[in-house]
């Protein structure tokens, strides 16, 4: 079998020497020797304030990891995303979620002809339609006002829907109820409609081919409880039903108005998508002037990782340390851990962008990697997170780097409650930087048995995110960040990003087993035995078998 190009690049094998020493330096030798290292290791643009200082490094590493990028043909590769270049290789499809947020005047070429004058053509619709809803002009099916918008979708027609909300409520139309139907277990339809009207009720169904199987399992159950409660008059569907499609076929069939379907391209991923017209319930919500202010928030990093040199280069430091940790370092997981409720769906949407799109075990020409690639992404919203894993992150036998967020100012300034929030990040990433030495614990009283228990190693590495507040705009640059880290991240690891097929055969082997499950009769079952068991089980459970 052959090597992959990754472990015969000169960065490398350097890279490998280096860590040999660096291992065993500890982040109080680091900050000792360079007095000034918390204000050198600091990069501000775009209005984030990124200090990876309290990072295993010194500048050796970093002329390495940089050296690594150039070698792995990052810039070129970054150029490519830019141009419109098919670098979906699996899927032979351009990779253009930064068309998305491009200003009118900008071009980007896909299979030569300019995208942007469609996407702000959509845009222009989504915002013409939310008006009309935000303002009453809208109406249901019975003339009443539309007071609940329910999205309907799953993966990244809802994960990014649902964070931007919950992120931006702050900002949103409180006058009306925003709710988020994915899972195709009927308890999240049950519990998203049992207090709404559905005369007052939209559903926006966000399916790019309008047959992914729980999107519409969920949009037909929709469809039902709605016609149950306006007297079974179908013609009231195309009042409160819209479509984020391509197939206006399978809308129309189902009942939509086609003029009330909003599009978007083969050339933006499902994960990448939350800023199309998969955002339409986040318009809906906060409006359009907020909504493109979130847009310009993108487009900023979006220009910051096409032209910022890599050594003050936000996303790319930040890919550049994931695979320092991953690869050399052997850490399997980093936790996001932003100091902000409104992000406490961050992290999960954060699962679906790096884990779905670096979880791969070929490279993008289809040879086994011979290395780790895609490190598990999870975490909470600080303080909560403290009272709960934060004993792994310190004293575990783990090594877990970490992102902490965290915004100056809140939108809910109350006493004493943001600088307590404060003290809280910049304490945490002290004491797993630092740490609590075995003398210093005796110097304090305490005990020598005890000694060992409240000893803390430190040495565990820290990014922290740092901006004034989280605005629509900051939202917008703090997505676009994790984007391009993990694009970073994948070019360094020589695979295809924008591809997913580890979901399929689950989904394929779901829909053979479905009128298994169903059948009147007892299926003839072809699976192995424990599968064969649980449907069998399964159904005589039910009384079906």
């Amino acid at each position: 079998m052959s090597v992959p190009a990754l472990r015969l690049r000169p960065a490398w094998a350097l890279l490998k020497q280096h860590h040999r020493k660096m291992r065993r330096v500890h982040l109080r030798q680091l900050f000792a020797k360079d007095r000034d290292r918390g204000e050198r290791f600091v990069v501000e643009d775009a209005g984030i304030y990124f200090d990876y200082s309290k990072n295993r490094i010194n500048g050796e590493t970093l002329q390495l990891l940089i050296q690594l990028a150039r070698e792995s043909g990052l810039r070129e590769r970054i150029d490519a995303m830019f141009r419109g270049d098919k670098i979906n290789t699996s899927e032979k499809r351009s990779v253009l979620h930064v068309a998305l947020r491009a200003p009118r005047d900008a071009t980007i070429l896909h299979d030569g002809r300019n995208v942007v004058p469609e996407v702000h053509a959509v845009l222009d619709r989504m915002a013409d339609f939310a008006n009309r809803l935000r303002s009453g002009d809208w109406k249901g099916h019975t003339g009443r006002r539309i007071r609940n918008v329910i999205n309907i979708g799953i993966g990244g027609s809802d994960l990014g829907p649902v964070m931007a909300y919950e992120a931006l409520r702050h900002y949103s139309e409180r006058s009306m109820t925003f709710r988020f139907v994915s899972n195709v277990d009927g308890t999240d339809f049950a519990e998203a409609v049992r207090d709404l009207d559905p005369g007052e009720t939209l559903f926006i169904v966000s399916s790019k081919t309008f047959t992914t199987l729980e999107t519409m399992t969920n949009a037909a159950t929709a469809r039902d409880w709605l016609l149950a409660g306006l007297e079974g008059d179908a013609t009231a569907i195309a009042k409160h039903f819209v479509a984020v499609s391509t197939n206006a076929g399978e809308v129309a069939k189902f009942g939509i108005d086609t003029a009330n379907m909003f599009g978007f391209w083969d050339w933006v991923g499902g994960r990448y998508s939350m800023d199309s017209a998969i955002g339409l319930s986040t318009m809906l919500a906060i409006g359009p002037d907020d909504f493109r202010a979130m847009l310009e928030g993108f487009h900023q990093m979006d220009e910051h990782f096409r032209t910022a040199p890599f050594e003050r280069n936000l996303p790319v430091l930040m890919g550049l340390l994931s695979v320092w940790y991953n690869n050399f370092f052997g850490a399997q997981t980093v936790a996001v851990l932003p100091y902000e409720q409104y992000l406490k769906r961050f992290p999960a949407y954060l699962q679906q962008l790096t884990m779905e799109s670096n979880g791969k075990q070929v490279t993008a020409d289809g040879r086994a990697v011979g290395y780790d690639t895609g490190p598990i992404y999870w975490g909470e919203p600080g303080t909560n997170g403290q009272h709960s894993f934060y004993q792994l992150i310190h004293q575990g036998t783990r090594l877990i780097p970490c992102d902490f967020i965290a915004f100056a100012r809140t939108a809910n300034p109350l006493g004493r409650h943001q600088d307590m929030l404060l003290a809280n990040v910049f304490a945490q990433t002290e004491a797993l930087a630092f740490g609590k030495t075995a003398r210093q614990v005796k110097a304090e009283g305490t005990p020598d048995w005890l000694v060992p228990h409240r000893r803390f190693e430190g040495n565990r590495p820290t990014n922290t995110i740092l901006l004034e507040a989280l605005t629509p705009a900051a939202l917008g640059k703090l997505v676009a960040l994790y984007e391009h880290s993990v694009f970073t991240q994948g070019t360094i690891w020589q695979i295809d990003s924008f591809d997913q097929w580890g979901v399929e055969l689950g989904k394929a082997l779901a829909r053979r087993i479905i009128p298994e499950l169903e059948s009147t009769a007892d299926p003839e079952l072809g699976h192995d035995s424990s599968t064969n068991a649980l449907i069998r089980r399964c159904r005589k459970l039910k009384g079906s078998g």
